[in-house]
This record gives structure tokens, sequence and C-alpha cells, in this order.
């Protein structure tokens, strides 16, 4: 039985070609997949349940989580509460739903614990380099002038109020590096609920599973070569885990043979220069969103060092030479493609 690839920004989830649509026989749980745009993003479900119309309806289910969530975190929304909280920042507090309130804290454990790798209040730097649209490399000025709008410091949580206050004009939470992946447990939680016995949320490179596929099958997937576009680098099966990588090749440009890319080192606000390519295996979106994007920003070496001290996580690095790393987490797990050189 063959597989067939859906593409996912660093990752390829790989699903029987015999019909992942829906199952022919009526005693089988039926498998039901579907795709939106939402979160900016191709958002991706695969819905496993007793039957066809559950199955449907906890996909359904998946895809309105994601909806609430978007409207509550995207900076793109006028109306959303992280767009509340930057216009007013340097002046007010700003009340928060507990879901952003959550993720907020949940930025601030990633930062902590990626010893400042993963920042929230980068967005002004990004922008300042504009990888995507000017390909501009700025100034040590204008990243000097930028620095303050960075400095985590300057956000203050209220968890008891549940407020949060930018100290400084100009200054912007961005949750791009960490939303996804709870929307992804988030929208988990809602196909369970709906009944949904297995399945996988896929928001881009950011992806949840729960269960098994029928006849038992952990769900499998493929992490992409950094240097080869739509080549596997190597496999893996999960099941009640998630997944997310973080790479050098998604936002980038080169000029005079260096690369420029989108994810920046919030201490020097230089692109990270030590990895292509990490990607974490975790029990929870949250969690492996957030710290593959810290992991790549805080190097090789004192990245697998974080990921050996938690527990349920694992780590495949592919360093600035295009050496594989695995984790003692995934030893066993990762089955490199030897067809890739």
């Amino acid at each position: 039985m063959g597989y067939r690839f859906a593409v996912m920004s660093g990752i390829f989830l790989l699903l029987f070609s015999s019909g992942c649509a829906t199952t022919r026989s009526e005693s089988a749980p039926a498998v039901v997949k579907r795709t939106q745009m939402q979160m900016g993003t191709l958002v991706t479900i695969t819905s496993v349940a007793s039957d066809r119309r559950r199955a449907q309806d906890a996909a359904s289910a998946g895809f309105q989580e994601i909806h609430r969530l978007e409207e509550l975190l995207s900076t793109w929304i006028a109306t959303s509460e992280l767009s509340q909280v930057n216009a007013a920042a340097g002046r007010d507090a700003v009340m928060l739903s507990r879901d952003t309130m959550k993720v907020l804290e949940a930025s601030l454990e990633m930062a902590r614990l990626t010893e400042g790798g993963f920042n929230i209040l980068v967005g002004p730097a990004v922008e300042a380099w504009s990888v995507l649209d000017r390909q501009h490399i700025p100034s040590d000025a204008v990243l000097q002038a930028v620095r303050p709008l960075t400095e985590l410091r300057s956000l203050h949580l209220n968890v008891a109020e549940r407020t949060v206050y930018l100290a400084k004009p100009g200054m912007r939470v961005d949750v791009g590096g960490i939303g996804k992946g709870f929307a992804a447990d988030m929208a988990v939680a809602a196909m369970q609920a709906a009944g949904a016995t297995a399945g996988v949320v896929a928001l881009s490179g950011d992806i949840r599973t729960f269960g098994r596929l029928p006849g038992g099958m952990k769900f499998p997937f493929g992490v992409r070569h950094p240097r080869h576009e739509e080549a596997v680098l190597a496999f893996i099966e999960l099941q009640d885990e998630a997944i997310s990588t973080a790479g050098d090749y998604e936002r980038y440009f080169e000029r005079d043979g260096v690369r420029y890319h989108h994810i920046l080192d919030p201490i020097t606000l230089q692109p990270a220069r030590d990895c292509q390519s990490v990607t974490v295996v975790a029990r929870d979106g949250l969690t492996a969103d957030g710290l593959d994007t810290g992991i790549f920003v805080m190097g090789r070496e004192r990245g697998l060092a974080l990921v050996e001290r938690l527990p349920g996580v694992g780590a495949m690095i592919v360093d600035r030479d295009g050496k594989v790393w695995v984790s003692s987490y995934l030893k066993g797990r990762v089955r490199m493609n030897d067809g890739i050189e």
C-alpha cells in the first residue's frame, strides 16, 4: 500500500493512497480529511470516528475552535485581543480572556527555558529586516533603535487580574511562533468532545496528533530536508504527540552567498546561524511550537542540552553544516531517508 504526501511547511504527513477521505467499509471507522485557510495558513484536519457523519462533525468542531482562537490572537484582525494590547502599548493595560492569557504565560515560560531565544516581542526587528518584501539588511543604528521594543522586561502580565501591559509605545506582541501549536491543542480537544477517536490537526508545520489510524497504525510523518525542497530527510511516527519544525528555508533571501532568514536571535537581532532546521516532538503543540524556534536560536549544543532536561520532549537538529543530531527521546524512532545525500 503506497503513500501520498501532504506537504506542511517542514513536515510531510504520509497518508495512505488507498483513500483517506473516507473508508469504504461501513463497519470500519471513517476517516475524513479537510483543508481550510485559517490563521494565515492552510489548516488540514484529519478526523477518525465511528462513522462518517461523526468524523465530519469533529472536523468542523476543530475548525470552529481554530477560528475562535484566531479572533483572539491574530494581530491581522484589528478587533482581536492582541491587536488591542498592541494599540494600547505605552498607555493602558488590557484585560484578556483565559486562553490569551494562557498563551502569553506559556510564551514567557518558553523565553525562560530557551534563555531568551524565544521572544514574542521581536516583531519590530523582523519588520526592519523585511525578509520577504524589501529583502533589506538593516543598519546597526536601525536595529539599536528598535531594540528597546523587544525587551521582555517591558511586558507586564498580571495573572490575578488577567491583564497585560506593554510599557513602551511601539511595542508589539506577536504569538505566531507559539499560537498555532496552542490552536492545534485546542482543536484536538474540540474534536474529541465531538466524538473523534483519532486525528491530526496541522497548521502548516505545527501539528498535533491523537489516537491511531484504523488498523492500529500510528500517524507517519516525514521531516523536510532543509536544503532539498520537498525531499524527506527523515521519517517518524506519532501517537498523542505534537511535532513542529523551524527552519531557515521558509522565509529568506540570499546576498553575496549569505542566507538572511526570518528567525532572529533576540540578543543580536541578526538571523540565528547555528542551525538549518529544528524539529521538536512533545506531548502538546504549545510546547513543540514554542521550543522549535527557541532551540533554533540557542543552537545545537545548548538546544540539545535543554531538550534532554525536559520530560516527553525530543528534537532533531540539522546544524549549520548539515549534520543531523537526534536527542535521546527520539533515538530509535527517527528513521533517516537513505536516498537523500
